[in-house]
This record gives structure tokens, sequence and C-alpha cells, in this order.
């Protein structure tokens, strides 16, 4: 069964591919760089950051010594931004210590930064043709179907069972093919809600579909404990120009730019923010307070309110880590979404 299943798998997907760049080509680079920037994004999504990373970085070696500034830049409205920094530090590992030239094996591949067990497996098949099976989402849920796999795939100790039962079906004459295959098929055609399974290419064997469990399947079963946060963003203006701070370590969005932040535990009203920004400074001006705007992360509720304050040239913001920047300046500079939508609201 297993192979004449790949068999079907690998001519259906032949047939049925969506063209894509990165598909289209054996460079470990761009293959990689593709992957990092689709992890929790959509390829419509995706496609054109890549096309900016390849155009702007045409080599490891370029985006190695790019500034880690104008790495975060590109990157900005993706989101997940410790997947850009580890992508850069990723870069400079294989151009310092490899000489530019990723691993072919899957174990050394897993040695670099950011690359976990799926970017590893499709690297090492799609650039190397190595038999190394890819297992992500879309593939959890197509074996799960397909040998009703009722482990939770949120608990990290199914991955073995998921990943040995796709080692005895890949072929080792086309892994790659079959690892795509998969993958497209659980992004086109097996998908979470409502699958297509009248025209699956694997519906005769599929026990979800015999046993009318495609509901069921795959067992996902995830607390996530949400966090709620109040930000209030102290929008200092002097000159025509907006203080901002680069964000540090051990936080959201390290390394992007955003306003002086206050953060507290409960909700304030205006005039307890205008009161809290008078302690800071007596001098200073509240000229506008943003209604507040909800943000939503993986584990994080945040509530943000823009507080715009005007302070004249005898001001001072003693003990702030604040640079003033003007507005073209402001553009360059890698910021958070949120910090870049009010940016877009008050120039519009």
């Amino acid at each position: 069964m297993q192979e004449s299943l790949s068999s079907l798998l690998i001519s259906w997907y032949q047939k049925h591919l969506r063209k894509l760049p990165w598909r289209e080509t054996r460079d470990p680079y761009k293959i990689w760089l593709s992957e990092i920037i689709l992890q929790q994004t959509r390829v419509a999504q995706g496609l054109p950051y890549y096309e900016k990373f390849v155009e702007k970085y045409p080599t490891v070696f370029d985006l190695a010594k790019a500034p880690q500034d104008q790495v975060l830049r590109l990157w900005q409205g993706l989101g997940y931004y410790s997947r850009a920094r580890n992508l850069h530090i990723c870069a400079q590992e294989v151009a310092e210590n490899h000489n530019g030239i990723f691993p072919q094996e899957y174990s050394d591949l897993l040695k670099l930064k950011g690359i976990g067990k799926y970017t590893a497996a499709a690297i090492a098949s799609f650039a190397f043709k190595k038999p190394v099976p890819v297992v992500d989402g879309n593939v959890f849920r197509v074996l799960a179907r397909l040998f009703n796999i009722d482990l939770n795939i949120a608990d990290t100790k199914s991955f073995k069972t998921f990943f040995e039962t796709a080692e005895t079906l890949i072929p080792h004459n086309n892994p790659d093919l079959f690892n795509q295959g998969m993958m497209e098929l659980g992004a086109t055609i097996c998908t979470p809600s409502n699958p297509a399974c009248l025209i699956c290419p694997l519906a005769t064997g599929c026990i979800a579909r015999e046993r009318g469990l495609q509901k069921q399947l795959p067992v996902k079963e995830k607390k996530i404990k949400i966090t709620r946060r109040f930000f209030y963003y102290l929008v200092w203006e002097q000159n025509n120009q907006l203080a901002m701070k680069k964000r540090g370590p051990k936080d959201i969005w390290q390394g992007l730019f955003d306003f002086d932040l206050i953060e507290k535990q409960e909700p304030l009203n205006e005039e307890e923010i205008t009161e809290f920004v008078k302690e800071i400074n007596p001098l200073s001006k509240v000229v506008n307070i943003s209604p507040p705007i909800q943000h939503v992360l993986t584990h994080q509720r945040i509530e943000a309110r823009f507080v715009e304050i005007y302070i004249d040239k005898s001001s001072d913001l003693s003990g702030k880590t604040l640079n003033f920047y003007d507005f073209s300046e402001i553009e360059e500079l890698p910021k958070p979404i949120l910090v870049n939508k009010y940016l877009k609201g008050r120039i519009n």
C-alpha cells in the first residue's frame, strides 16, 4: 500500500502543484529562506516577502553582512520577529562556519540557529533529495486521517509516531516530490474543515473517510494561557520629531523600535493617564489620547493607547533612553505592526 500511495500522491502533485518560486530551485539558501518566511504565514502573504528578500539578499553572504535593523525592517509585518533574528544569525553561521554552503545532512542542519525538524527536513529533501519526511501541520492532518492516528498533535511526544509513519511512505528516489505532495494535499484538499474527499487521490485508502472521522482528526488539544497587557505609549514630540527607543531582550518585538512605554496591570482612564504624564514631565502638554487599540498575539492580548505629548525646547526627558527622529527617519526603522499602524494613521 505504501508504494502505491506514494506513487498516487506524486502523480497527483505533479499535475496539480501550485507554481511557486522556491519549488523551481534546488538552491538550499532560497529553500531555507522560503521555509522560514512561511512558518506561521500563508503563502499569499509570504510570497512578496520572499521575493523582497531574494532581491535584496541574493546570497547567504549578502544576508549575513546586512545590519540586523535592515533585516527586521524588511521583515516588518510578518510578525514572530524571533524568526527574522534567527534568520540573520543562521546566515552568519553558514557564511562564517560553512563557507556559505548549507550542510546536506538532516542532523547537521538541525544544529543551525532557528532550524527545527520541519525546516531541516525540507532543506534536506528539497535541495539534496535526502529521504527525510517533512512533518508540518498539513502533514499531521493527512497522516492522522489516512491511518486513524488519534494522538494529540499538540503533544511533542506525538511527533515521533507521525515522523516514523511518514518514513515508511517516503520513496528514496523522489523524497522531495513526496514531501511537497503531502504538504500540498493538506493545504488544498485535506483541509482542516470541509476536506474535498471526493477528489482526493488517496481517498480509497483513507480510514477517516471510510469511518466518517474527518472532523475528529487530527486531535489537537492545547491549553493556552492568555496574558492581558495594557500598554500606554508616550509619544513625546518636539520640533516635528518623535522620541523612540529600541526594544531590549526578554520580551516581544526584541530589536524593533517603539515609543516610550508604560505598562499597567489594569486599564486607566484619560484623567489617570494625564496625571502620570505630568508626574514624568510637568512642563509637557498632552494633546491627544487615542482610543484603546486591541492587538492579538498567540499568547497575549494587548490593549494599547497612544498618548501624544508636546514638549518644548527647554523640556527634558532625563533618565530615558530615547532618541528623537523625524518622520522620514522613523519610516526606515523596523517597528512592531501595532506602532506602524498608528504612525500610518497619524500621517494619513
